[in-house]
């Protein structure tokens, strides 16, 4: 059975949930957003990806788990100079071995104007 958990976070205006969980693993995606308005966050890739990665922290929190869960993380940029800048943010983020396994992909562009990061994860509770 399939669960959808409440992160706090405002909802996606599409038909999607942004945490779901069903036994004991939860999926994620996460956006550069301000958590009560869902509007987009500006800056550059460093502020986008610490809004990014404080959003997953609030979700998996609020999945009952902790960063140190999830076990999957795919991140979609815009620009591949971008890395640099994002590394820096997600090490803070993620700095207790072992590490989650990571898949950064650039892409053309992702839906909101002036986003330059989505994140999904996977975690496994318990």
């Amino acid at each position: 059975m399939i669960e959808v958990i409440d992160t706090g976070i405002a909802p996606s205006s599409g038909p999607i949930n942004d945490c779901v969980r069903a036994g004991n693993h939860v999926w994620l995606v996460v956006l550069a957003e301000d958590p009560k308005t869902g509007k987009i966050t500006d800056g550059d890739i460093e502020v986008q990806t610490r809004q990014a990665l404080s959003n997953l922290k609030q979700a998996i929190n609020a999945a009952g788990g902790e960063l140190t869960n999830i076990v999957q993380v795919q991140i979609f940029l815009v620009d591949s100079a971008d890395a640099p800048g994002m590394n820096r943010v997600y090490a803070e983020f993620f700095n207790t071995k072992p590490y989650p396994i990571r898949a950064t992909v650039v892409v053309k562009e992702l839906l909101a104007k002036g986003l330059r990061i989505e994140i999904t994860a996977t975690a496994v509770l318990g």
